[in-house]
């Protein structure tokens, strides 16, 4: 007997991208996520395309990555689809430790962050 295969997280409309590790802080990955919710894809693409943020180049990756999960894997229109939601996460932090003076040390942390794309495919009626 195996095991009954889980209900979809995502309604049958909707596809999802998700990177896990991040080398930036998620109040930076934030300000880039907050740019692109609820616009249509290729508007959100222009926008992370052209953005002077260093991590935007990633999110655009995760961003094509949640349009090909929508096309292949469920076989939605790419011309309709919405960026519905895009959500931060905090990951793991490396701690590290900065030399100081008399002795003395001072830590670092490098955080990771993680986000995730929801994209839906919007109908003709809207």
């Amino acid at each position: 007997m195996s095991k009954q295969a889980k209900e979809r997280r995502l309604k049958a409309v909707e596809a999802m991208a998700k990177v896990r590790t991040l080398r930036t802080s998620p109040r930076k990955l934030n300000l880039v996520a907050q740019s692109i919710r609820g616009l249509k894809v290729q508007r959100a693409l222009n926008e992370l395309e052209f953005s002077h943020k260093r991590i935007a180049k990633d999110v655009r990756k995760a961003l094509y990555s949640a349009i090909s999960n929508a096309e292949n894997n469920h076989n939605l229109d790419i011309d309709n689809l919405v960026v519905s939601e895009a959500f931060v996460g905090k990951n793991l932090v490396m701690k590290r430790f900065s030399a100081r003076a008399r002795g003395r040390a001072s830590r670092i942390e490098k955080p990771f962050s993680e986000i995730t794309i929801v994209v839906r495919e919007l109908g003709e009626a809207a």
